[in-house]
């Protein structure tokens, strides 16, 4: 019995889940489906429902309950669809009230009946647009519009569907992985996006898969990071992938939207592979001519990785003992290229064998060793016709500066090296021996003398022979030799310089007036050595000796103090120099010694002779200036006495000739013909006047002047006028006259009365 009831318990209790697994659905979907049904209040307690919790909801003040508005996007029928309701506890019936909406859409997007309190949408909505829309509601009065109740502010959310497709904003991509990954290896992720709301339900929920690119990749449904599914991926064998991934929303489910992109995945390259080389065998054929430096044969190893992965080094490991080759690494083409170290000899030697080893430059650590690999080269000479071999490449000769011509300097020798060893002739190269001062044998390559030589001229000759076979004059060998002239004593010294000597006048006994040295052409085994001497006249010189200083040089001597210019300016001294050559060679120079003023410290001041008559402190230019200075003196003088004479001359010149009557007057102060005081005017009527003047009875005679005559019409006027100013007078008055038989001039200064003197002038 308890069993039983105990099942009963169980059967109450699973039927209570079912109807609440049956009825949760539908209560989160309340809100769409009950939008058309009242928003009830009252007094009593309001159940808000079982998701927020068995909790009672006292009576709002204001008489309004609010739940959430929902409405579908995408929605589209004929008709408005219904959001919801409002409703207040005021609407009893008996109250005229009217419901009205403001904010955002209310009037366009949403509209409200008026007494009922519906809500509709007019238009269709997309949620990815505008995702919920804020509203004002009010009650009023429908008679007065006055509110009943304050405003109230509520939402309407629009309601996702699963309308947008997932997207690769950042396609396509481009990624790459390391060949021979291993699987796992992460190459890249992408990223796709939904519009739709992630919030409610799976409409934005993306599950990711590779369409195309399967078995090389795989990809995270999830996290979307593509992977190496493939192992041992060789990019030599495939470089490049192309992948192509889906996104679809939903949750992957049946019915959701979906979106693809590509992904190129390039594999990068890795040294994996050694280089090769294309043939285990390379024979070549170099001439035994070939110049040193110069290619004889190319090796390739090809390596099928790129970039730094393929590029190898060469090296020669086996067969040049003689170290005659090597062997370097093109860097465009990546060949091996033979060179010759040292010249082939096909007499010495016909053949070599080398073995040539290519290694990668880039290796992995992890591998312990570089790939590499091997191949054998074999190379054969070949005989050429070479010319003629000097016995050597320079040749030193030695010759007298005085040999005779045709003596022999020296002998060069060359062979030819080929097998048949044909006949050699030498020559001169004139290029190099332009003068023609050699010549040479040309069947036994004697060298002889054809000019003189002077070894104070050129001291070297380096001249060129060649030697050329009989039976191929296009083989041709050069050799340089060099001819050293010997010197022989046949130059005499001299003194290293012009010397001019200086001597002072207040100079002592024994005082050094000159070093003396010399210098010979000649450059003798044992060196130089001097001996000076003067000449047989000069051996008992009163006024000079000389001392031999040892080192090849002497030093001049005074004998005496008392050297003056004024009885000899200039002294000759004829020194005899003789070298220590075989014969000896000796010359004779001449000091030349000038005897000059000095200082007390015995610095030279003057060495000429005029320097001693003149003043001390003056040069010959001071006087010169000087002179010049009075002679500028004297002529001025001059000139003055002659003005002062030409000024003491009468102004006044009698002439008889016909001329016409002029009159001048000044605007001086001047009383004119009433002004009788100043002076007589019977001095002005008088002819006779023209040869003096008649004296104012006014004026003391000491105290009357008569300015000098001057010649032409009215020339001493100006002049008078000029004179009287000067003397302080003023120029009153002037008239000229000019008649038929002679010129007469009056003119009268009238003094201040503060003034003590007036002047008269008659011209």
């Amino acid at each position: 019995m308890p069993k039983r009831s105990e099942e009963m318990l169980t059967d109450v209790w699973t039927s209570l889940m079912l109807v609440w697994i049956t009825c949760v659905p539908y209560t989160s979907m309340t809100p769409i489906s009950s939008q058309s049904k009242s928003l009830q209040t009252g007094s009593t307690a309001l159940l808000r429902g079982l998701v927020e919790g068995q909790r009672i909801l006292s009576r709002a003040k204001r008489g309004w309950v609010w739940n959430q508005m929902f409405v579908l996007e995408e929605f589209s029928g004929p008709d408005p669809i219904l959001v919801g309701r409002l409703h207040t506890d005021l609407d009893v019936g008996s109250t005229p009230i009217k419901y009205v909406l403001a904010g955002e859409g209310a009037g366009t997007i949403f509209a409200i009946n008026e007494i009922t309190g519906d809500i509709h949408a007019m238009k269709r909505l997309d949620r990815e647009e505008k995702a919920e829309y804020t509203l004002t509601a009010q009650v009023t009065n429908r008679d007065t519009d006055q509110p009943l109740e304050p405003p109230s502010e509520f939402i309407i959310k629009v309601q996702d569907i699963n309308d947008n497709p997932p997207q690769f904003v950042e396609g396509p991509y481009r990624a790459s992985v390391p060949e021979t990954s291993q699987v796992g290896t992460s190459v890249t992720r992408v990223t796709a996006t939904d519009a739709d709301d992630p919030v409610y339900g799976n409409s934005a929920k993306l599950v990711y898969s590779i369409l195309e690119g399967q078995p090389y990749f795989s990809i995270d449904p999830n996290t979307a990071i593509i992977k190496i599914a493939l192992h041992g991926m060789d990019r030599e064998m495939r470089e490049e992938y192309l992948v192509v991934i889906q996104a679809k929303d939903m949750g992957g489910h049946m019915g959701g939207l979906s979106g693809t992109t590509t992904v190129t995945v390039t594999l990068t390259d890795v040294n994996d592979n050694p280089p090769k080389f294309s043939k285990s065998l390379y024979e070549f054929v170099i001439p035994e001519d070939l110049a040193i430096g110069q290619p004889g044969g190319k090796v390739k190893a090809n390596d099928r990785d790129i970039g730094e992965n393929a590029k190898s080094t060469y090296n020669i490991i086996d067969g040049d003992e003689r170290d005659v080759f090597e062997i370097t690494t093109d860097a465009q083409t990546q060949e091996g290229i033979l060179r010759l170290k040292k010249p082939l000899n096909f007499e010495t030697k016909k053949s070599y064998t080398l073995k040539v080893e290519a290694a990668n430059i880039r290796f992995d650590p992890n591998s312990g060793a570089p790939f590499k690999d091997t191949a054998t080269v074999k190379i054969a000479v070949e005989d050429s016709d070479e010319p003629p071999v000097f016995s050597k490449p320079t040749f030193v000769l030695q010759v007298d500066e005085n040999a005779p011509i045709n003596t022999v300097v020296g002998t060069v020798t060359a062979r030819d090296p080929d097998v048949t060893g044909s006949l050699v002739r030498y020559f001169i190269d004139r290029h190099t021996d332009l003068e023609r001062q050699f010549n040479v044998n040309v069947d036994d390559g004697k060298i002889t003398l054809a000019k003189p030589l002077d070894r104070e001229t050129d001291m070297w000759h380096n001249i060129t022979v060649t030697a050329t076979e009989i039976r191929n004059h296009s083989q041709i060998s050069r050799a340089t030799v060099a001819i050293r002239v010997l010197d022989i004593n046949d130059n005499a010294p001299e003194f290293a310089t012009e010397y001019e000597a200086f001597l002072c006048e207040n100079g002592k006994p024994g005082q050094v007036i000159q070093t003396v040295s010399a210098v010979d052409k000649d450059d003798p085994i044992q060196g130089h050595y001097f001996e000076y001497r003067l000449i047989p006249e000069m051996l008992n010189n009163p006024n000079f000796t000389i001392k031999n200083n040892g080192d090849n040089s002497i030093s001049v001597l005074a004998k005496h103090d008392t050297f003056r210019r004024q009885k000899q300016e200039m002294y000759f001294l004829p020194i005899i120099v003789t070298d220590n050559g075989n014969p000896p060679m000796s010359s004779t120079n001449t000091l030349t010694i000038r005897v000059c003023g000095c200082s007390r410290e015995g610095i030279v001041q003057s060495c000429n002779v005029e320097a001693y008559v003149l003043p001390i402190g003056l040069s010959m230019g001071a006087l010169i200036a000087i002179l010049a200075c009075i002679i500028l003196l004297l002529v001025i003088v001059v000139l003055f006495v002659t003005l002062r004479r030409h000024k003491n001359k009468p102004l006044i010149i009698k002439d008889d000739e016909d001329v016409r009557e002029n009159i001048i007057r000044y605007d001086d102060e001047g009383g004119g013909e009433e002004d009788t005081e100043a002076f007589d005017i019977a001095t002005l009527q008088n002819p006779d006047g023209i040869n003096g003047y008649l004296p104012r009875k006014d004026i003391k005679p000491d105290l009357q002047f008569m300015p000098r005559q001057s010649s032409g019409p009215n020339g001493g006027l100006p002049a008078f006028r000029n004179s009287c100013l000067k003397k302080g007078a003023t120029f009153r008055t002037l008239r000229l006259k000019y008649n038929v038989h002679h010129l007469s001039h009056q003119a009268l200064c009238i003094v201040e009365p503060n003034l003590t003197m007036s002047i008269l002038g008659g011209l």
